[in-house]
């Protein structure tokens, strides 16, 4: 990501953390940072339309260790569905291996954001009260699943309004620029893959999915916990 935007972002998201700035100016600075990342999603994507060589399709590996391995490849699969990317998860002893596949600002973009949520659903797993009597295993699960869920519909909702804001005078349309990018991600990942199968859907018996969707209504969508300096128990590894 460029470091005037990246500036920029980091910038409305301290004022939106400042103790004196109230719920609706927190919420309106977080949301103008949201929407300046999913702007520089489609300035590169027609940008790479123009001259493919400075957007070329990648891929990467995130290990994702154990406790809830699981549950942080659904963050990272949200996260990287939404900002038109793609993964494979592979078993890798206790924990998985994320295979992410996409041009390399979206690998970008969904580096920055998975792993700052990492950090903030760590927090708000440790400031949740499981309740008595149940599992805090299954709670926990609940509750990243939750947060997921609603982290993936806002950054849909970011993506498609900052596209739909985009007007181009020549070449092809915004819809048609990423539709294309999306079918080339897709078509890699079936050459590196050609027999994948979809993963069953999970039953989930926690009841910690409100407050980890209200946990992900909150979420700061900018990165910027990733150079507090304090390690996050929920983090992963990347390679490749």
């Amino acid at each position: 990501m460029s470091d005037a935007i990246l500036a920029k972002v980091r910038k409305l998201l301290a004022k939106a953390e400042d103790p004196a700035c109230t719920a609706a100016e927190a919420e309106a600075f977080t949301a103008k940072a949201t929407e300046l990342i999913a702007r520089y999603g489609v300035d590169r994507a027609l940008l790479a339309a123009r001259d493919p060589a400075t957007d070329p399709v990648g891929d990467r590996v995130l290990d994702l260790l154990a406790p809830y391995a699981l549950d942080k490849a659904g963050l990272l699969a949200a996260v990287a569905t939404a900002l038109r990317c793609r993964c494979v998860r592979r078993r890798v002893g206790s924990g998985f291996a994320m295979h992410l596949f996409g041009f390399g600002s979206d690998l970008e973009r969904v580096d920055l954001l998975f792993t700052s949520l990492l950090v903030q659903a760590a927090h708000g797993l440790a400031a949740a009260d499981v309740p008595a009597g149940e599992q805090p295993a299954a709670f926990r699960r609940s509750w990243l699943a939750g947060f997921a869920a609603v982290v993936a519909e806002r950054l849909r909702d970011a993506e498609a309004a900052a596209a739909a804001a985009t007007v181009t005078n020549s070449g092809p349309s915004v819809a048609l620029v990423l539709a294309d990018r999306s079918d080339r991600v897709d078509r890699r990942i079936s050459e590196v893959y050609p027999r994948l199968r979809t993963a069953g859907r999970r039953r989930l018996a926690g009841s910690g999915m409100s407050q980890g969707a209200a946990a992900g209504r909150a979420a700061d969508l900018g990165g910027t916990r990733l150079d507090r300096g304090r390690p996050a128990p929920l983090a992963g590894r990347r390679r490749g």
